[in-house]
């Protein structure tokens, strides 16, 4: 194997696995040959269905699972589902790097400083991230800063998903909002809310860069025991 490809695969398993639920799901699809749903495993590990999905649609996506879409014997119209099964014969020879030990550094360290210092920290941090990921999301026929609220909430949507944040744009209440449904950190965040300011950061990067400079603020989140992430605009 040449080390572009090695590298290649060092990768792809990392973006399967390298998220301990993940892993975790992926096991318990391999114990039942019939396959699993989203539901189960949102039952099995505690999360919202939309989560499971997402991870069962990245190990898919990855290789790892097969998907069959199925409806139950006299449905009518209703939305088939999906089940996942394990593929056979699939290699892991490659070992997973799993960035768990740097999240939980990260997270005690940002917690030896007082919060508000902490959450400034981690905001300024994950400007820049945001402010270096629209480097690459603004085409040239699209100039920095020259895109409408709405596109670059949908821009900045699909870079949060890519991230592993299953993020998704919307409007409630005549107030815009991009909703996580999945947090990459992980129960990193949980312990350590101020994490929860990285994400913020991100998006308030991104949307300065593709849209100038807008008001962000976090509305809902996963350690305060909300269903999802949301930030408003």
């Amino acid at each position: 194997m040449t080390s572009g490809a090695f590298t290649a695969t060092v990768s792809a398993i990392t973006n399967a696995f390298g998220d301990p639920t993940r892993r975790g799901i992926y096991l318990f699809a391999r114990e039942h040959e019939e396959g699993v749903t989203a539901s189960q495993v949102a039952e099995q590990f505690g999360l919202h269905p939309n989560v499971a999905r997402h991870h069962l649609d990245r190990l898919a996506a990855g290789g790892y699972l097969e998907v069959a879409v199925e409806r139950a014997e006299g449905a009518g119209a209703g939305r088939p589902s999906k089940r996942y099964r394990s593929v056979a014969n699939v290699s892991l020879d490659v070992p997973v790097r799993s960035d768990d030990l740097v999240l939980s550094l990260l997270g005690r360290a940002l917690a030896l400083l007082p919060r508000d210092q902490a959450e400034a920290m981690a905001e300024q941090v994950g400007q820049e991230y945001g402010q270096a990921m629209a480097a690459g999301l603004s085409g040239a026929d699209v100039a920095a800063g020259q895109r409408s609220l709405r596109s670059a909430m949908q821009a900045v949507a699909d870079a949060l998903t890519a991230h592993g944040f299953a993020a998704h744009a919307d409007q409630r209440n005549n107030q815009l909002r991009i909703v996580n449904n999945h947090c990459p950190f992980g129960d990193v965040a949980i312990e350590h809310p101020v994490i929860c300011a990285v994400d913020r950061g991100m998006v308030k990067g991104m949307l300065g860069a593709l849209c100038g400079d807008t008001d962000v603020s976090t509305q809902a989140s996963l350690p305060q025991g909300d269903t999802f992430c949301s930030t408003t605009f």
